[in-house]
C-alpha cells in the first residue's frame, strides 16, 4: 500500500505505477515503458474521473483508499482464481462481478462490495452444489464455464435491499440499538475560529452519545478524546465485530475553494446496489440538520469509501460543513448549533429505527 498522499505536482516513482493503472483503466493513453514520475494535470483528471465513477470522494489524491482502489479495479472476473481465505480476504472489482452474478441467479451474497467474505463463500459453494460442481468454494475455470452457460433467470426482488429493510423492521428499536459513532480526529482549525474539526466533532459526539443513552441506546466511540481515529477499514472491523445496528460517521468537508459550503451525507451505493436503510438515514439525517441549522443543504449521496462499503449494517458518513468556508465555521463554532446537530442525529435515529406497524 502506498504510505504518501500523492496530488498535483507530487515527483515519485509511485506515480509511475499510478499512471500505468490508470492506463490500463483507459483514463490515461498507453504509458509505455518509460511513464513519468510526475503528477501533472493530466494525472489529476483522471484520478477525478475514477474517483467519480467509483463512488468516492472527489479530491483528486491518491490516498491508500485511492491507491487501494486502483488496485481492485484492473481485476476482470476470470484473470484470478477467487476463494475465501480468512485472515487475508481478496478485494476487487472482479469480486463484485461474481456477487453480481450470484446475486441475478438468487443467491445470497448480501450486499456488493467486492469483498470475497463467508458469506460470497456460501453463495458460491451453493451455486457450484446447484450445478454439479464440487462445493470446495473455488471460483475458477469450472465455476467461470458454468456462469458462460447459464442465462439470467428471474427472481423475485432485489434480495439485498430487502435484506436490508428487514434487517431494521424487524430488529431494534432506538431503545436496544447499538450505535458506532466514528468521530473526525482532523486538526485542521475552521477558518477564523481557533476550533478544530476534531473538536466540533468530539463535542456532537459526546451530546448524541448522552442523548441516544438516555434513550435507551448503546454507544460506541471509536476512539476518545485524545486518541487517534483509526482508519476506515478499522473503523468497519470494529462495526462488523460488534455486530452494532448502525454506524455514523462525523466530519467537516475542506475545499480548496472557500465558497463551498453546506451540509452532505453518503451511504453505500453504486451502479448494481445500494443500502436502502443506509439511503433512508442518509436522507433522514440530512433533513434534519438542514431544518435545524442555517447549514446549506448539499443533499445524500451514494458513495462507496471502505466504512460505507466494508460494514454489514447500515452506515451513514456526515460531513458538517466546510472548514475553509467562514459562514459554515461560524455557524458550526456556536455551541446552539452543535446541540442543535446532535438532536437531529438523534431524531434521525430514532425515526429510522422506529417500530413499525403492518
Amino acid at each position: 500500500m502506498v504510505a504518501v498522499s500523492l496530488r498535483n505536482g507530487d515527483v515519485d516513482p509511485v506515480v509511475v505505477e499510478v499512471r500505468q493503472r490508470l492506463s490500463r483503466l483507459g483514463l490515461l493513453p498507453e504509458q509505455g515503458a518509460h511513464a513519468s514520475q510526475v503528477f501533472d494535470d493530466e494525472v489529476l483528471n483522471a484520478v477525478r474521473l475514477f474517483q467519480q465513477s467509483r463512488g468516492m470522494k472527489i479530491d483528486g489524491i491518491v490516498g491508500p483508499q485511492t491507491y487501494r482502489r486502483l488496485e481492485e479495479a484492473h481485476w476482470v472476473l476470470g484473470d484470478r482464481i477467487l476463494t475465501y481465505m480468512p485472515g487475508k480476504t481478496i478485494h476487487g472489482e472482479d469480486v463484485a462481478t461474481l456477487q453480481h452474478k450470484l446475486q441475478e441467479l438468487g443467491f445470497n451474497v448480501d450486499r456488493l462490495d467486492g469483498v470475497f467474505g463467508p458469506i460470497t463463500d456460501r453463495a458460491v459453494r451453493d451455486f457450484q452444489r446447484s450445478v454439479g460442481l464440487a462445493d470446495d468454494g473455488t471460483c475458477g475455470p469450472a465455476v467461470f464455464a458454468a456462469f458462460a452457460r447459464l442465462t439470467r433467470t428471474v427472481t423475485g426482488g432485489n434480495q439485498e435491499h430487502l435484506r436490508d429493510i428487514a434487517a431494521i423492521d424487524f430488529g431494534h428499536s432506538i431503545d436496544f440499538a447499538t450505535i458506532l459513532l466514528d468521530v473526525s480526529d482532523d486538526a485542521t482549525l475552521l477558518s477564523g475560529t481557533s476550533l478544530s474539526i476534531a473538536d466540533v466533532c468530539w463535542d456532537i459526539a459526546t451530546r448524541l452519545e448522552a442523548r441516544l443513552v438516555a434513550a435507551g441506546s448503546q454507544v460506541i466511540l471509536v476512539r476518545n478524546e485524545k486518541t487517534a481515529r483509526p482508519d476506515e477499514q478499522e473503523c468497519a472491523r470494529i462495526a462488523n465485530d460488534q455486530n452494532v445496528d448502525l454506524v455514523l460517521s462525523l466530519h467537516m468537508d475542506k475545499c480548496d475553494n472557500a465558497l463551498a459550503n453546506g451540509v452532505a451525507t453518503s451511504y453505500f451505493g453504486h451502479k448494481l446496489s445500494r443500502s436502502v436503510v443506509g439511503e433512508r438515514l442518509a436522507d433522514t439525517v440530512q433533513q434534519e440538520i438542514t431544518t435545524q441549522t442555517q447549514l446549506g443543504d448539499c443533499r445524500a449521496h451514494a458513495r462507496t469509501g471502505d466504512l460505507l462499503r466494508l460494514t454489514r449494517m447500515p452506515a451513514v458518513h456526515i460531513d458538517l460543513g466546510y472548514a475553509t468556508n467562514t459562514t459554515d465555521s461560524a455557524i458550526m463554532a456556536q455551541d446552539k448549533t452543535r446541540d442543535a446537530i446532535s438532536s437531529a442525529l438523534a431524531l434521525a435515529v430514532s425515526r429510522v429505527l422506529a417500530v413499525r406497524i403492518g
